[in-house]
């Protein structure tokens, strides 16, 4: 094994969430929770947390929380940032804008995008890696719930809020229609806004993207 394969795992799936700090950390950190906590309910290896990197997170800064599954106990448990995600999810659409936000994704990835934009508009602030795309979801998770703000839950605390009260739900139900990560039912008995989730199931926009995009949900 060389330095460059170290940490391939077979079956491993990394979810990157970014977000915009104070508004939307906790909604990212909802995402990446929620997805890995219905995925361990399923019997699977999980691992969720921020990238503390990033931290302390100011006002409107960018700023990821991670999430890796697997059906296999994960090896890179002590690599602290998702160097080749599998799939990417932005809490708010102007985050295509000036941050290389699919650095790293394998080649099959999904892109899943808190927006009322269509997705061929947003294809066109994404300058680099979009060839390694194979699925872009749109979902207007704004309309369905709201931001919450909270320290709650920050540097591991316990989140006494709850996970996935806010549009966290909506953006994790979005990439579980996309993706099939975990199962749909899995994710209901962890979030929160049920509603939110149940809704964006329905309402989120699949695309296939081979260099264009063709609707398939």
């Amino acid at each position: 094994m060389t330095s460059e394969n170290l940490f391939e795992e077979p079956g491993l799936k990394q979810i990157t969430v970014w977000a915009r700090g104070v508004y939307e950390n906790k909604e990212a950190r909802d995402v990446v929770v929620a997805l890995t906590e219905a995925a361990a309910l399923e019997g699977k290896h999980v691992q969720a947390w921020e990238n503390y990197v990033d931290l302390p997170d100011r006002i409107y800064v960018p700023v990821r929380a991670y999430g890796k599954i697997s059906d296999q106990v994960i090896e890179s448990r002590y690599v602290y940032e998702n160097e080749v995600p599998d799939i990417v999810v932005l809490t708010e659409e102007t985050l295509v804008k000036g941050i290389d936000i699919l650095a790293g994704i394998k080649p099959g990835g999904v892109l899943v995008i808190n927006t009322k934009r269509s997705a061929e508009y947003l294809l066109k602030f994404i300058k680099k890696d979009t060839l390694n795309l194979s699925r872009i979801v749109t979902v207007d998770a704004n309309s369905l719930a709201k931001s919450i703000i909270t320290l709650s839950g920050a540097e591991g605390a316990t989140d006494a809020s709850g996970i996935g009260k806010g549009m966290g739900a909506a953006l994790a139900a979005a990439v579980v229609k996309a993706t099939g990560i975990v199962e749909f039912d899995s994710l209901l008995k962890i979030v929160a806004n049920k509603s939110a989730a149940k809704k964006a199931y329905d309402q989120a926009v699949v695309y296939d993207y081979v260099k264009t995009l063709t609707k398939v949900i």
